[in-house]
C-alpha cells in the first residue's frame, strides 16, 4: 500500500503570509537552501511563486519520501530532488545565496541551533540572505500566552526544545556576518526574521 502524501494544515495557513514577507528578499536569489523542509508544502508553494529561483529542499532522511511526493506531483523545474541534511552531519558543498527555515529552531536543541549556524557559515555566499520563521521570545519574555503554553508543551516532549530568545539567535547570526534586516510580525504570534550578509 502506498504511503499517503504528508500534509500540514499549519503550512497551508502560513505559506501565503510568509511568501508575502519573503518575496522582496528572495526575488533576486538564484539558489535557496531550505533547512527542515518537513512535508515539502512550503517548497512547492514558494518555488511556484519564484520561478527564477532554484529551491533546494532538505531534511533528515526519514522525511525525504514525503517531500519527494510533493515535489514529484508539482513537477517544477526549479525544485531539485531533496537533500538529506542533519545539522550534525554533512552539509551540501555548493554555496547558496539564501537560506530559509521554518519551525525548526524550537524543535532542535540549543547546541544543534549553534551547529546549524556554523553550517550556514560554510554554505552561505558572501552577500547571502537568511530567513527564519517561528516563535521567539524577546528580552527573555514570551510574546503571548499561547507561546508560553507552546513552550511548555515542547519541553514536555523534549526538555532540550523550546521557544528561543531572539537576542541569542541574533548573536549567532551576527557571529557569521549576518545583520538583521527585518523582523516581521506574522500570524499566530510567529515572526519572520531576515538577516543579510554584508559581503566578503
Amino acid at each position: 500500500m502506498n504511503a499517503a502524501k504528508p500534509f500540514s494544515p499549519h503550512c497551508e495557513r502560513n505559506q501565503a503570509p510568509i511568501l508575502e514577507a519573503l518575496r522582496p528578499h528572495f526575488i533576486h536569489c538564484r539558489r535557496v537552501l531550505e533547512i527542515g523542509s518537513g512535508t515539502g508544502q512550503h517548497a512547492v508553494f514558494f518555488a511556484a511563486a519564484l520561478p527564477a529561483t532554484t529551491w533546494q529542499t532538505s531534511d533528515v532522511e526519514e522525511n525525504l519520501p514525503g517531500i519527494r511526493m510533493w515535489l514529484d506531483e508539482a513537477a517544477l523545474p526549479n525544485l531539485p530532488a531533496p537533500l538529506a541534511l542533519d545539522v550534525n552531519g554533512r552539509w551540501p558543498d555548493a554555496p547558496f545565496d539564501a537560506a530559509f527555515t521554518a519551525n525548526t529552531l524550537h524543535i532542535i536543541s540549543w547546541p544543534e541551533v549553534q551547529t546549524l549556524f556554523a553550517g550556514l557559515d560554510r554554505v552561505l555566499a558572501p552577500q547571502a540572505t537568511l530567513a527564519v520563521y517561528g516563535p521567539f521570545n524577546y528580552g527573555g519574555n514570551f510574546t503571548s500566552d499561547s507561546n508560553r503554553e507552546f513552550d511548555a508543551w515542547l519541553k514536555s516532549r523534549s526538555p532540550l526544545s523550546g521557544v528561543r530568545d531572539f537576542e541569542a539567535v541574533d548573536a549567532l547570526a551576527n557571529a557569521i556576518g549576518l545583520r538583521l534586516a527585518t523582523d516581521y510580525a506574522m500570524p499566530a504570534n510567529n515572526r519572520l526574521l531576515v538577516w543579510q550578509r554584508a559581503g566578503a
